[in-house]
This record gives structure tokens, sequence and C-alpha cells, in this order.
């Protein structure tokens, strides 16, 4: 019972930011962050590990911008480059079809609605996500390449390496199996995400994600990312268990940006 209604809250808590944000007001919230709790992240400075590199352990929110419609990570007034197919696909794809909304993985760059953790060990780098099926990347931090071949998976090869504060992680390797978001932009199997996260404080985790792929889009672009701490820890939540959300959706989810200049809420 405690799963379900935290997964009622997430979803109504996320309407109103679809529905309120501006994209071309620059003073807009960043990603996630309302208005009302913006200022409700911890403070401080941000930790280190006995190696001087940023520690980026903790629970951190999901970033709205990451879920339901990648044109809103973008930067205000730009659009993602579909190719044309692309752009009609992601029409005709209906909501009910969406693998995450089937207890799937979310693939990269994209987001679940509800939190996640960050692990680090000298070796790899973990994200640990709630939702859906509790899936989790690894990001290898032992310097290895690429594999030349690598077998197509819903998260990818993940190589990390830092710069300076920066954790800068290379990924390629994908399946076509996932959306990038509920709007249903696709991608291919050529597709190559270039992400660097940073800590700024104790508080705030930012990153950008340049996504690549020319199977699908005419060129790439990049995604900006705004997640706070969270004081709290990941529940139980499995999707699978009791999902009735699939056969109560019907035609497309409109938190996106067409869905929102239709109802002329954009």
């Amino acid at each position: 019972m405690k799963t379900l209604l935290y997964s009622t809250a997430a979803i109504m808590v996320a309407l109103p930011f679809a529905a309120a944000q501006d994209l071309n007001d620059p003073t807009r919230p960043a990603g996630s962050v309302d208005v009302k709790t913006k200022d409700t992240a911890p403070k401080g400075k941000a930790p280190r590990l006995a190696n001087g590199k940023p520690d980026f352990a903790g629970v951190w929110s999901p970033d709205r911008n990451f879920i339901y419609d990648l044109s809103d990570a973008l930067k205000p007034g730009e659009e993602l480059p579909l190719q044309p197919w692309a752009a009609k696909l992601s029409r005709e794809r209906m909501s009910h079809d969406d693998p995450e909304a089937n207890c799937l993985p979310t693939g990269v760059p994209r987001l679940a609605p509800y939190p996640w953790v960050i692990a680090q060990t000298s070796q790899h780098i973990y994200f640990l996500f709630e939702g859906n099926i509790h899936s989790f990347r690894q990001i290898f931090m032992d310097g290895r390449k690429h594999s030349p071949d690598p077998n197509p998976t819903w998260y990818g090869e993940s190589i990390g390496r830092w710069d300076g504060d920066t954790l800068v992680i290379d990924t390629t390797g994908f399946n076509e199996l996932f959306w990038f978001d509920f709007a249903g932009h696709p991608h291919t199997s050529k597709l190559h995400v270039m992400e660097k996260y940073r800590r700024p404080d104790l508080g705030h985790l930012d990153w950008e994600s340049t996504v690549e792929d020319p199977g699908a889009y005419t060129k790439p672009f990049t995604l900006y990312g705004h997640s706070l701490l969270q004081n709290t820890d990941l529940m139980e939540y499995i999707c699978q268990e009791n999902n009735k959300d699939v056969s109560h959706i019907l035609g497309k989810d409109q938190r996106n940006r067409e869905g929102r200049k239709a109802a002329g809420k954009q």
C-alpha cells in the first residue's frame, strides 16, 4: 500500500510542473526544482572522497525534463533535430506502448519519475533506480576502453573518467527498445551519449547529456539536468506487481511540448 500511495503522489506532483513551465522564460525553475522547493536542498560544500574527487553519493530527485519530453531539457528556444521519419514515429507512438510504462528500463538519458541513488567505489560508479525493476547503470572507472562490438543493452556500455571535478561518462552499445521519453522520441543503435556530472555544493547535482544519433537526428544536441539531494531512502517499488496503469492509458500523454501547445499551456 505504501508503494501505491507513493507512485500516485509522484504522478500528481509532476502534473503542475508540466502545465506551468514557460520554456521561453530564462528565470524558470531548473529541471524538477519548483519555486516552492528550490531552496530546500541542504546547504554546504560538496563532500569529497579520500582521493580528493567529488563524492556524488546520495539519493537524488528525478528531473521532470528527462521524463515527459526531452525537448524541455534543451536550452530555451531550441528544438530536437529530428529526422522526418523519427518525428513521424514520435507522433504516432501511443503512451500505453511505452516500454517504461510497461515496467522496462528507461534507457539513457531518460529518467523515471522516482528517486535514484549514486554509489561510488574505486572501480565503478552505480546509478540505482527506485522505479520500474530496481534497475541500475554501471559506469566503469578502471580505465578500460569501449568493447569493439558490445552486446546491445538498455543502458549501454558506460566508461567513466574524471576531468577535474567533473565526472565524464561515455556510453555506446544501446539497444533500440527504449523510448527517450513519454513523448515517444526514438533513437537507433547508432546512439552515443556523453554525460558530464558536477556537484557544485552539498544539495545540488547538475549534468549535461550530449546526444549523438545520426540514425534518427540531424545533428547532436545537449540536454541540461538538475537534481536535489533528498532526505529519504529508496523504497521497494515493484512495477510489475499489480500494474494497472497501462490498461487505463488512452491515446498520447499530453505532458509533452506538442500536447501543451495544443492545450494552450505553452
